[in-house]
């Protein structure tokens, strides 16, 4: 692994601690759902968009103006700068830390009244408000590792975090659980205070470790060039502040289309009943499905700002390209295969996961927003690295009201309907990263020409059909008469996780047939990386 692409592997780095966190957070709520009924899951659930909202506004942009500083800081050689940078960032968030917490704490009983109309929610929200402090302490550290590169600590971190939420929760809600419901649902809320506590101890331990050779470089440092502690502050609130409200967009939007969807269906025809269940199938069903690849886009997207930071801070103008045209291509990649395996598989998905079929035809129009959204995302690291955080923002804002508008358009076309909602949500996002992808290009010089894009597409279509083929044969096989033990619902399973499968194996064969996927694209991945490649010299599938 050469520095120059370092940055691919702290994103795996986060991008697996990121997958374990999800399965393990996913676990949590089947248990919690079976120990708590619909009832304490929805006390508990009272409490979560106070706690995101405030949460966003205490740290959202934070991290990642301090990993940018820290970065340029380092690459000058000047760690009493960088130093001074996560000190005055980390004396910000403890008193808005503070103060976030005790607001949540103390407007608990008007949000419990008000706002959630069950007095009931006052226990939930009040128990998980400590955790906005922690995190916001936890973000500081976090953003100083990355500064430097590191996401080992972040990931490390993250993974005993969700451990000791999963852990505390379950075990409050086993104690409290024969009580009242309200107890149980708090005691699940703090759940996250106790794991932001322990992802927060395991930082300051690495901090600790790290902290006696930082100083030792700062004591050799010769030259340091004093800025005024307003200027610095200046810095971090310049760079953080648009990175936090393009944080709140895509939660603001959800507030208008909880409003603007079903009023809309309304017009096209629909009773309240079946309005609720279509809302619900795109937003709770189909929605949660297209997040999940933004999960290794995310991780992109972190390990690249520091990078980019570090570049512009060399002035190497073609580092920033080969970095930048790197992180577009893995976005490519990893999006195109994304999109096309949820289109191809939308029904049986909606089906495995949520026994719901007709969920599917939302999901096959959004799986297209997931190349988009990798898209976005990625060109968004890159001009946060550079500088430019205000520029992902507007094109977030102008991508929003384009799918609003589509959204007023499209989803009182009763022949759309919710559908109308789907594709307006890819339309959004199709302008916010096209605008992305234009100032990554202005900026750096850096796009996606065709064909750049005609080898991945090649590869997709391939996987496309044969995840499907193998899907329809091995569902008729499985309900035929050799397996005819098994049910509709089992069979669909099973056929659901060969398509998978076999959507992978033909992605990656075709890549390599068609030469997009290279010896050094596998050195890039750490661990298993050359291994691959060993294996397959081996099978003639790659030339030395």
């Amino acid at each position: 692994m050469t520095a120059k692409h370092s940055f691919v592997k702290g994103a795996l780095i986060l991008t697996a601690a990121g997958i374990v966190v999800r399965m393990v957070g996913a676990g949590f709520r089947i248990l919690l759902a079976a120990i708590i009924g619909d009832e304490g899951i929805g006390l508990y659930q009272m409490a979560y968009p106070v706690y995101s909202a405030l949460l966003a506004l205490s740290t959202a942009g934070i991290p990642i103006a301090i990993s940018k500083l820290i970065s340029q800081h380092i690459t000058r050689g000047d760690y009493r700068g960088a130093y001074r940078v996560f000190i005055l960032a980390l004396n910000i968030l403890t008193v808005t830390g503070i103060l976030i917490s005790a607001l949540m704490v103390f407007s608990a009983g008007f949000i419990a009244e008000n706002i959630a109309k069950d007095a009931r929610a006052y226990y939930p929200i009040v128990a998980i408000s400590p955790a906005i402090f922690f995190v916001t302490i936890m973000a500081t550290f976090r953003g100083f590792f990355q500064g430097q590169q590191k996401m080992y600590p972040t990931a490390l971190s993250q993974l005993f975090e969700q451990a000791a939420r999963v852990a505390v929760a379950l075990g409050l809600v086993f104690y409290l659980g024969p009580g009242r419901l309200e107890w149980a649902a708090a005691g699940a809320s703090f759940g996250a205070a106790a794991g932001a506590i322990a992802g927060l101890l395991v930082l300051m331990f690495l901090f600790s470790r790290e902290r006696r050779e930082f100083i030792r470089r700062m004591q050799e440092q010769a030259r340091y060039s004093y800025r005024r502690t307003r200027a610095v502050y200046y810095d971090i609130f310049s760079l953080s502040i648009p990175i936090t409200l393009s944080h709140l967009v895509m939660p603001i939007i959800g507030l208008i289309d909880m409003t603007v969807v079903p009023m809309r269906l309304a017009e096209a025809g629909f009773e309240e009943a079946r309005r609720m269940a279509l809302y619900g199938q795109l937003t709770g069903m189909a929605g949660p499905l297209v997040h999940i690849p933004q999960i290794v886009t995310i991780a992109l997207a972190i390990s690249l700002v520091p990078a980019i930071s570090e570049a512009l801070a060399l002035n190497n103008k073609s580092l920033i390209a080969n970095r930048s045209a790197l992180a577009l291509r893995l976005s490519v990649l990893l999006g195109f295969p994304s999109a096309v395996g949820l289109f191809v598989l939308a029904e049986p998905i909606t089906l495995l996961l949520y026994n719901n079929r007709e969920a599917g035809m939302s999901l096959a129009i959004l799986a297209f927003a997931v190349l988009f959204i990798s898209i976005f995302q990625v060109c968004s690291g890159i001009l946060q690295g550079l500088g430019k955080t205000r520029l992902p923002l507007i094109n977030l804002l102008v991508g929003s009201i384009f799918k609003v508008a589509f959204n007023w358009i499209l989803i009182a076309n009763p022949a759309l309907n919710i559908r109308g909602a789907a594709a307006a949500s890819v339309i959004g996002f199709s302008v916010a990263a096209l605008l992305n992808l234009f100032q990554v290009w202005r900026l750096t010089g850096v796009g996606l020409s065709f064909l750049y894009l005609t080898k991945p597409a090649f590869a997709v279509v391939f996987m496309g059909l044969a995840a499907r083929l193998v899907y329809l044969y091995s569902q008729a096989f499985f309900l035929g008469d050799a397996l005819g033990f098994l049910s509709a619902g089992q069979a669909n399973a099973l056929a659901t996780f060969l398509a998978i499968g076999a959507g992978i194996l033909s992605y990656a064969l075709a890549l390599l047939a068609l030469g997009a996927l290279s010896r050094e694209d596998l050195l890039l991945i750490p661990g298993i990386g050359p291994r691959v490649l060993s294996l397959l010299k081996r099978l003639r599938l790659m030339k030395d």
